[in-house]
Order: structure tokens, then sequence, then C-alpha cells
């Protein structure tokens, strides 16, 4: 995640990936098919509420899980009759998304126990027409910082490359070499959208696999995946780190030579992240052959979804048999670990932040319990941020047995020797422009790089293999004596423990490019 401009940063967490849940297990193994109505992505419908359901509520949005052996068409006529409006049926993983006014919608359904596993609303807030994980404001490049770099770039490097601190820890430079990456991989950004015109991002972009999710409908008309007009830079941010083509303009991606594509899950004006639209982001992904996804945000309202808590464990389940799904279609996700510089191993977490779309309720939660969504889930690549001197970034998360593996993600304190002497990482911004930004949302989309060069170099590996092999190149890094805090000054890292051949703050190592060509 990278610290948040347009809203106060999520603490994103990283605890230990947990089963979802038997029921959870059962209905991706075996659940049926049944009605030869729906098209890939889902169906939609306009069947009026139930006269006689209450509607005295205010309108939300809810997912409905179904049970392994309940049909899509009873449950759609349960939907209606408690007084919902069907707006995405995927009978791929046994999930409807639906609208109601009912106050008692999610009690109704979750009585009817031969039908649904799970039901629970994606938010708390009435809809009207979700967080990421940078950490602080988008900091433009000026005009002079752009003409120091120009002027130091050697041959073969982009004009701006010289600011890239972030592409010569992880070798991604030397391994620019050998391989750029396959035009047969995409990597998809989960995230506010990308402005697929900027001069270094349309070489790679590929239209035919971008939507815009937003609402749980995947809307592929033309521009629909670009940023709001009055939305984030975010999205276009990672993109570049990702996939920015060596063209000689202003920067490079970790892996320039393969294709990207931006599926937008972010609501107008408020950037929140709901249910809805990251199971649409991680279907449309699944059926339209995306090799890895990225995600540098958590799903809102809330920072933690407990699995004891009625509603937020059908979040929980919904989200969890859409990743599923796709990393059984071939799918590797990669996923931030969040900006609280929290110990993500803790027995309980502080959690003083949800709902964030109406009044939070501060409490205390168990991370092996409460998930942070989607990062917590069984198969999701959890990534910490390091800087320039390859200490934990002051305000990355971390936690043994949590962090997989760490990366680039900028630190304001850790000054490079650049001619630009600036920590963060530099990447495009919309409208042609490149801007620096820190946070582990900076740091997952260097890893998702990385995995593309290797599923590029191995295109028959699974989403398993590519994250072993991730974790299996990765340079280890031991437990640094101290790291700076959020005042920049040096401490004690006293909150890094190691074990099993792996730390808290690095997991398995940081990523290293050129062992993925290699």
């Amino acid at each position: 995640m990278d610290q948040l401009g347009s809203r106060a940063p999520k603490k994103r967490s990283r605890a230990l990936a947990v089963p979802v849940g038997l029921a959870l297990t059962a209905s991706l193994a075996f659940l049926p098919v049944v009605s030869a109505s729906a098209a890939p992505l889902g169906t939609t419908a306009d069947a009026a509420p139930a006269s006689k359901a209450d509607t005295s509520g205010p309108k939300l949005s809810y997912v409905a899980n179904l049970n392994a052996y309940a049909t899509m068409k009873a449950a759609k006529k349960a939907v209606e009759r408690a007084g919902g409006t069907v707006v995405t049926a995927y009978e791929q993983i046994g999930v409807v998304v639906a609208h109601s006014q009912n106050p008692d919608f999610a009690k109704q359904l979750r009585a009817q126990r031969g039908l649904f596993v799970s039901v629970g609303a994606t938010r708390t807030a009435p809809m009207t027409a979700a967080r990421t994980t940078d950490e602080g404001a988008t900091q433009q490049l000026s005009a002079a910082d752009a003409a120091k770099a120009a002027a130091a770039a050697q041959e073969g490097q982009e004009p701006l490359e010289p600011n890239q601190w972030d592409l010569r820890t992880i070798k991604a430079d030397k391994a620019h070499k050998i391989n750029d990456g396959s035009r047969n991989v995409t990597v998809g950004i989960i995230d506010t959208g990308v402005d697929d015109t900027h001069p270094d991002l349309a070489p790679n972009f590929s239209k035919g696999q971008s939507a815009n999710c937003v609402g749980g409908v995947a809307d592929t008309t033309e521009g629909a995946w670009r940023p709001y007009a009055d939305g984030s830079d975010h999205g276009t941010h990672v993109a570049g780190t990702i996939g920015a083509a060596r063209n000689g303009i202003g920067v490079s991606g970790v892996a320039p030579g393969v294709k990207i594509a931006a599926i937008k899950v972010s609501e107008p004006g408020t950037s929140l992240f709901y249910t809805e639209a990251v199971v649409c982001g991680f279907m449309f992904a699944a059926e339209k052959g995306i090799e890895v996804t990225n995600n540098s945000y958590y799903v809102d309202p809330y920072l933690f979804n407990c699995k004891t808590d009625d509603g937020q464990k059908a979040l929980v389940e919904a989200i969890g048999r859409a990743t599923k799904y796709a990393e059984r279609k071939g799918t590797l996700h990669i996923a931030s670990a969040g900006n609280s510089d929290q110990d993500l191993a803790a027995d309980s977490l502080v959690d003083d932040t949800s709902p964030n779309d109406t009044t939070p309720v501060p409490r205390t939660i168990d991370p092996k319990v409460c998930l942070d969504l989607p990062t917590q889930l069984p198969g999701v690549v959890t990534v910490s941020a390091t800087g320039d001197k390859g200490l934990r970034s002051y305000y990355s998360s971390y936690g043994l047995g949590v962090v997989d593996v760490a990366a680039p993600g900028g630190d304001k304190w850790q000054v490079p020797d650049t001619p630009d002497a600036n920590g963060r990482v530099l990447s495009t911004v919309p409208g042609g422009g490149y801007g620096y930004k820190q946070g582990t949302s900076m740091a997952a989309p260097h890893v998702a790089g990385v995995a593309a060069l290797l599923k590029s170099a191995h295109p028959s590996a699974t989403p398993s293999q590519l994250q072993a092999m991730l974790k299996a190149q990765s340079t280890k890094a031991a437990c640094p004596t101290q790291i700076y805090n959020a005042a920049g000054t040096l401490v004690d890292a006293t909150t890094c423990a190691s074990k099993w051949g792996q730390t808290g703050y690095y997991g398995y190592g940081v990523i290293d490019a050129l062992k993925a060509v290699k």
C-alpha cells in the first residue's frame, strides 16, 4: 500500500493466511452450475422487490454466498422475495450481489440455510451515485529534477531512470538486458483506474483486458477503466512501476515488455473499494486470462473482517471464492501489507478505523480470525516495504509468517544517491506526468512485475509455483539492528523476529528481478 492521499492512511494488515472455511471449500469444489442463462461474469436482473418486503431502510449492497447444493434460480427468487434486486450472479463461485432497502434483508436470507452459507452488507453507508495504501500525498516531479536525471542518464537508460533507485535495488536494470518480459503475460491492476493515454503506459496497455467494475458489473466501454476526473492517481502510479515501456520517454517499469490492464474498483468521490467491485475485479481478471493481479488497497469499509460476525464473514467468503476461482484459472495475486507499522503476527491488534464509510467503532481484534482483505486470504502474496538503505520502511506493517516477501516501497528518511535525492518511488501519474509516492502500495507492484518476469520465463508455471519461485529467489535479509521511525530517528529494531529462514520485516527476503529472468 502506498500512503493515502485522498483520505487518512489505511492501516493495511497482513496476517497468517487461513482457510476461509469448510463451506467455502465445498462450494468451490462442488458448486453445481444449474442455470444456463448466466453470462461468464455473472448475470444482471431487474426484478422488482417483493411488494410485502420492508423498504424503510437505506439502500445497501449485499453479497449472498450460496451453499454447495443450492441452485442460482432458487437463490435469486429468495433475494427478490426478501425485497432485493439482483445486480449480478456469479454462478462459477455461487455468489449473488444484490441491492435492498429492507433492514432485515440479510437476516431473512441467512435464515434460509438450505440456500445460503452467509449474507452480509458490503457497506454501512447508504449507496450514492477504498482506500489505497500509499503513505502521504503525491509529490510531483519538478522540471529541474527531470532535467538533472536526464543529464545523468547513461546509454540504455530511460531519461528519468537515474532517479529510479528502486529498480537497481531489485536488479531490474540488469534483468532488462536479458529479458523485458513477454507480451503473452498481462498484469491486471485492480485499483483506482489507469490513464492508458500516458506515453509510458500506452505501448503496453491492453484495452481488451480492462474494465470498470464499480457497482459489481464489468463495464468495458472505451475509457471506463480510467481514473475519475476527481479521482486518484494511485492506479496510474502503480501501473508505471509494473509496466512502463522502455521507449526513451520517461521511466521504466520492472517488466517493461509485458502487458498491463486496468480494472477500476474504487467508488467515485470517495475512492472506497467495496466488496461487490473487488469480486467483479477478480472474476474479470480470471475470465480475461490475466496472469497476475496487483492489489494495493484493502476492501472497505472494514480494515479487518471478523469471521465471528455474520455480515463480515460473508465479505470474507465472497472475496475468498473469487480469488480462489481466479487462482484456479491461472492468476497469481499480489497485495500490500499495509502502512500501520503494526506486527501482524501479534495476538491482538487495535482497529480504530472501521467502518470507514460511517462512524468508526474502536475494537480489539485477533488478526488470525479478523482478516484484512484481500491480503490475508490463502494464496495471496503479502508484501512489506523497504527503502533505499534496505531497511524496513518506517510505516510498513510486518509480521513473522505473515509477510511473504519485501520490495522497495520508498522511505523519505532513507535518502538515495540519485540526482533528485528522493527516497520515495518515482512513477507515472495521469496527464503524462511523473510523481513520487511511498507506501506498501508501491512495494506490491515491484513484486507483481517480478512475478510477470517469472511467468514470462516459465509460461506453464502455476500461481503456487510462481509464488514459490518468488520466495526461493528472493535475497535473504536478516533483521537489522536499527530502523527509522516516523520522525526520522534511528531506533533499535527490537520488533523484528526471525525463524524458519524468514524474518518478520522481510519474509523470505527482498525480491530479485535478475534471478527471475535467469
